[in-house]
Formats: C-alpha cells, structure tokens, sequence
C-alpha cells in the first residue's frame, strides 16, 4: 500500500484555515461593555445557585407577556444537543416561566417546561376553611409522553421546554404550547378555554416529526394527580374519592377504595379523577386502545390532619400515522356535579355514584328533578324535609298494607297458636294447616314482606343521594353550616374509634326517632308472632335490634352529611306519625276479626305460589309418614 505523506499543499491549507479562525476571533471579540454584562450575568447566576438547586422557577407569562428569552452558551447547547438531540432547538430558547390565562370559571397556568397545566383554580369555589379550591397546584399533577427517538434517545415532554404563545378569539382563549425541533417541525399541545364552561379542547399533534419520532416503539400519555383535600371531614371525603372510567362503548368502572388498586382496559373513551364533589377528566374523540389506572390511598390515619386523599395515574398509548401524533381531546376541571356533567351527553353522569340499576334510575328520574324542582324555590333544608313529606306520604300506602297484614296476624295468633299445639309433633302438618288458615283469612305474611321490600329501593336511592347532591354543599340550615358535612355543637378533646372527634346533634335525633319508630313496629310484629318453641330468643333478638339499630345509625352517621340524617330524623317521624294515625283512626280491629271470619267462610282459590307451597308440604307430610311406616 502507498505510503502517504504530508505534502506543501496540506502545509498551505492548514496555515489559511488557523489564518482564517485567527481573524474571525479577533472580529467577534467581545466589547468592554458587553464583558462587563456578561460579568455581572455570572454574578448574578452564582447568586441564584446559592439560593436554590433549581432554576428560577414561578414567573408568569400574562396573555400579553409570552416573549421567549434566548440563550446564547455554546456549551450549553452542545450538551443540550448530547442530551435532547432534535429537540435542544427548543431548549435553547427555553424559559422556566408560566402562561397564565383565565375564564370566568378556570384561572389556569400552563408550565412552559413540560407544556402542561401547573395550576387549575375554581374561581367560584371555596373549600370548608374558606380557601379557594385548586384541583392543580404545587406539582400535584404531571403530564407526560413518552416516547422513542430515530437516533436512540427516550425522551420525557415533561423535562423539555415548549414554546407558548396566548391568542383571543371571541369569547375564545387559545394556548399553544410548542416543543420545537424546527419552527416548521415541533409536537403541539393546543388548549382551547372557553367563556361560561368547564371543558377546554385539548389536541396534541406533530409537524414533520415522521423522521425524528421512532415509530417502532411505543409512544405512551402519562397522567398523575394526587388529589387534594377540600372537605371538614377527610375519611368522608376520601370514601367518594376514586378513579371512574369509561371502555368499550360506554361501560364504566371505577378502582374502588382499596390501599392501592390496579385495573386495565380495552377502548377507554375517558378517565376520572374524582374528588367527591370535584373532578378531573380527560376525553378522547376517538378511544384510546388501552389503559391502564392505579390508585393509592395516601389517608393512612385519619386523625392526622392530611393534605391528599389519593394519588391516581394513568397510562394511556398514542397511536401514530404517517409517523405522526394527532389525538383530539378534552379536558374537564370542575365540580361533580350531575346536571354540569349530564349537559355535555357524553355518559359522565355516571362519575357521581348515584347506585346501580333500578337505585340509579330512581334517583335520575325521580329525586333528582324533584330536589331541584323544591330547591329552586325554597332553602334547601326545608327542600329536604317537604322532599321527605312528600316520599312518606306516596309510600304510605305501603306502610298501611303492612301494619294491616301485622294487625290480621295478630287477630289470628290464638287460632295459629292452636294449631301448632294441635300438631305439635307434626310440623309439615302444622304448617300446612297454618299456611291454609292465613290463605283463607287473607293474612300472609309475604303481605307484610312485600311492602317492606317494595321501600328498600327507595331506601337505597336515597341513601346514594344526598352524599352525591352537589347543592348541598355549603349550603346552610339551623345550627349546621354545611348540609353536605357533618354539623357540630360540640368538639370532644379525644377521639373516638368509628365516631369521631365531635359531636352531630341530627344523628342523636335520627337516633331516637328511629328508637320509637323500631319500637313501635317491633312491639306489632311480636304480638303478631305465634308462639312455639324457640319464641323467647326471637323476641330477645328482636329488642337487642331495637337498641342496636339507633346506636349503629348514631356512629355511622356522626361524619356522614348532615343532609343525609337530617332525612332519616324527619323520615322516621313521619313514619311514627303514620302508623299512630293508622292504628289509632283508620284500623279498626274488630272489624278487621269480623272480615276475617267472613273471609273464612268464602272458598279461597289459592294462587300459584300458595298452591305450590301446599304440595311441597304435603309432598313432605307423606315422605315422612312413609319413612314411619318403615321403621
């Protein structure tokens, strides 16, 4: 192989080219004036490093404010562009400051490094001390895409800088937020705000990033929240504090209230952040493929004063075409409230837990309009009792039926019990005589089962109603700040377990209006009782129920909202007022024995069930008198 060698020619380029440099140095020498700035620029950077690790963080960018400073170290940039490759265009024109634009309803700041919101307040909120409601705020919430690079980098949007720049269309505000490669190339976060509503559009989308973004690898969204605490009762709060989503053509689920709880999905359409009575949504036009969702308690003891309730994430996969991101979404921040969440038709009605099939629909179509119908026009405490009024005196008519089945059971307890005695060693015959008696007399006792059934739903609708009523926050009534909270008239200096530090004056009147009430239906039910063997401790369990009912509902409901028992104390009343009424003025037990006798005498046709229930027993009886034959 030839060896090469230095030639004159090589000796000559090289000395013009050290010529060359020589001169465009000397040309480019900085002035005294500028090496004094970039002295007292140095001075001033050691000063900021010495007050903290971090660069200068918190300044705003106003709508007219958004310039972008310019940085001009070439070292830096040659370690921006080792690090952030394509994107150090972006870096070096970077700014740690905040764009701050506001509604009527939202005022919001977007994080120039990441491109995402770093604060979302509530301006026409405020929490049980009064401090405005902010759902972002203090690095509680990030997002992020992950994503791989052509020449082999995995970079984070979170730790790169975005360009904003603020326009006003009408009573629309439009931020964009560009990580840029080129001023031709970038990834675009868009955020539309619009005037009177708490959903903005939300777009993420790339320009000419086909060569730069390796599609081969997954490209994931990445959402965290730990939710704030904004109620007087932290353990009440937290129990309605969950992730709810949708998948597959409207299914929606939700992680429940476990430590920590991990689910995955196919085709999700949105994912909740829900804090009780605020939440965080985001929306995709067109489903994501998957998702995948943990939640994890942070409330570990509840006497200690705790600033989250739950920390939630979720990963969400970006699908790319052509090499490129376009995803349209939105984004919801603010209240959990049904009729706000119902006007969008997009199925988040059912973020609010109003209760499963026919509880949910009791609730929708019946509570729900009422309650808003009275509150339009009365305080909401009154709306709550002439709401409970007018639901006792519709059910009425069940509680009548079953106190008139309890009043012909008792009226047949000295024939029921004559029976049994009569066959005492014979219980198949027994009941089959019973079950005969009771059919013609017209007194079943699934008469009196039915009716206490058919309230059940109502019972439950309402129970998953008044935690879920928006209206009720920090709306007073008497004694009680907030119907929507646990009222006080008292603060206990110790804790205690399932109860609580303070003292709620309607649980104690739920209580004893529940204690009478028991009493009064327990003392019917007993004396409608026949007696057999066994009697004595169903009668005693039946009195433990009756002091252990108020008891469970006064430490159960002692943090629960005073709304809620506010409707049992009235409820349980109206109910005590009821069957005096009905025992004392409308059943009349004389007549009612004189029916029965009439009843008697009239050929009974037995219905299908009551037909069935005899051919068991019989069916038993000759079982058991073959098997005596046998023997």
């Amino acid at each position: 192989m030839e060896e090469k060698k230095l030639d004159i020619n090589s000796i000559i380029g090289f000395v013009l080219i050290f010529g060359i440099m020589m001169f465009w140095l000397w040309q480019n020498q900085p002035t005294p004036e500028e090496l004094e700035a970039q002295e007292k620029a140095k001075q001033e950077q050691v000063e900021a490093e010495k007050k903290a690790e971090i660069p200068e963080e918190a300044k705003v960018t106003t709508v007219q404010d958004y310039s972008v400073p310019t940085v001009s170290d070439s070292l830096k940039l040659i370690n921006l562009q080792n690090k952030l490759g394509a994107f150090a265009y972006s870096a070096a024109n970077a700014s740690d400051k905040e764009t701050v634009v506001e509604s009527d309803l939202l005022a919001l700041k977007f994080n120039n490094k990441g491109g995402y919101l770093s604060e979302v307040k509530l301006k026409k909120f405020v929490d049980f001390d009064s401090v405005p409601i902010y759902l972002i705020k203090d690095n509680n919430a990030a997002f992020n895409i992950n994503f791989g690079t052509l020449d082999s980098r995995t970079l984070n949007t979170k730790d790169l800088y975005f360009e904003p720049s603020v326009a006003k269309n009408g009573e629309i505000t439009v931020v964009s937020m560009k990580l840029k490669v080129s001023d031709s190339k970038f990834l675009e976060y868009r955020y539309e705000i619009k005037e009177g509503d708490y959903m903005m559009d939300f777009t993420i989308r790339s320009q000419g990033l086909s060569d730069v973004i390796n599609s081969s690898q997954a490209v994931n969204l990445d959402w965290n929240l730990k939710t704030y605490r904004h109620a007087k009762s932290i353990s009440y709060e937290n129990r309605y504090t969950e992730v709810v989503f949708e998948y597959e053509d409207g299914k929606d689920d939700y992680l429940g209230q476990q430590e920590s709880t991990e689910d995955i999905a196919e085709d999700v359409s949105y994912v909740a952040f829900k804090q009780h009575f605020f939440t965080s949504i985001l929306l995709a036009d067109a489903p994501f493929k998957t998702g995948r969702f943990l939640s994890q308690n942070l409330v570990q003891d509840e006497e200690i004063d705790t600033v989250y309730t739950k920390a939630f994430t979720t990963t969400l996969p970006l699908e790319l075409a052509g090499g490129e991101i376009n995803k349209t979404m939105d984004w919801y921040y603010g209240p959990s409230d049904y009729k706000v969440l119902n006007s969008y038709n997009r199925n988040l009605d059912e973020i609010v837990p109003l209760g499963w099939g026919i509880f949910g629909w009791i609730n929708r179509y019946l509570f729900i309009p009422l309650f808003g119908f009275l509150g339009g026009f009365l305080p909401y405490g009154i709306a709550i009792i002439v709401m409970t009024i007018l639901i006792k005196l519709i059910m009425s008519f069940v509680q009548y039926k079953q106190f008139l089945s309890q009043a012909k059971l008792k009226i047949l307890k000295p024939e029921l019990d004559e029976i049994r005695e009569k066959h005492k060693n014979n219980k198949a015959k027994a009941q089959q005589e019973t079950l005969a008696l009771q059919t013609k007399a017209g007194a079943s006792p699934m008469a009196g089962c039915m009716p206490a059934l058919i309230q059940l739903p109502v019972f439950y609708a309402l129970f998953q109603f008044f935690p879920s009523a928006f209206d009720l926050r920090q709306k007073s009534f008497l004694w009680v700040k907030d119907l929507s909270s646990y009222d006080t008239i008292a603060e206990l200096p110790f804790h205690i377990p399932f109860y609580g530090d303070h003292v709620s004056l309607f649980p104690i009147l739920a209580s004893i209006a529940i204690f009478f009430y028991m009493r009064l239906t327990t003392g019917q039910q007993m004396a409608s009782q026949p007696t057999q063997e066994g009697m004595p401790d169903m009668g005693k369990m039946m009195k433990y129920m009756m002091y252990f009912s108020p008891i469970m509902m006064l430490f159960f409901f002692n943090n629960y909202a005073s709304g809620l028992s506010l409707y049992y104390f009235i409820s349980n009343l109206i109910s005590i007022g009821i069957i005096l009424v009905i025992k004392n003025y409308i059943l009349d037990e004389d007549k009612i024995h004189a029916q029965i006798q009439e009843n008697k005498k009239k050929p009974k046709k037995q219905g299908r069930f009551q037909k069935k229930m005899a051919e068991m027993m019989e069916q038993a009886e000759k079982q058991k008198q073959a098997q005596q034959k046998r023997k």
